[in-house]
């Protein structure tokens, strides 16, 4: 058998191998979260999301929004020199953050076991 005819019959396999596999993979929904940071802020978007009063006192100021906190929790730094602390029946986590304006915020979120809380909102000058 000739070069052009192996090359030929290898792509053929590749193809079929790649379409199963695609087909196998793709229509799974899953995420994979190996450093603790993206691990923490995916539990804490899984989860019901609730606010505190002094979390809405600020988000009624209007120079943060809902927005803001959501890309906080997706793209945001974990502090965990402050964060992982017991508080009350959960843990408290301090999270660094930018808003759509560009202002540096910390957010300090409790992650119970059923849900998360927003405590605080607070802007770094």
């Amino acid at each position: 058998m000739k070069f052009p005819q192996r090359l030929a019959y290898y792509l053929f396999g590749l193809m079929i191998g790649a379409f199963f596999v695609a087909f196998i993979l793709g229509g799974k929904d899953t995420s994979c979260n190996y450093f603790p940071n993206s691990r923490v802020l995916s539990d804490l978007r899984t989860k019901p999301f609730h606010y505190s009063d002094a979390a809405s006192q600020v988000l009624a100021e209007g120079w943060i929004d809902t927005v803001d906190v959501k890309n906080t929790l997706k793209h945001g730094d974990v502090d965990f020199d402050q964060s992982n602390i017991k508080y009350k029946n959960g843990k408290i986590y301090i999270i660094e953050g930018k808003t759509v304006k560009n202002q540096e915020i910390i957010l300090k979120v409790v992650n119970y076991e059923k849900k998360a809380v927003l405590e605080s909102i607070t802007k770094i000058n």
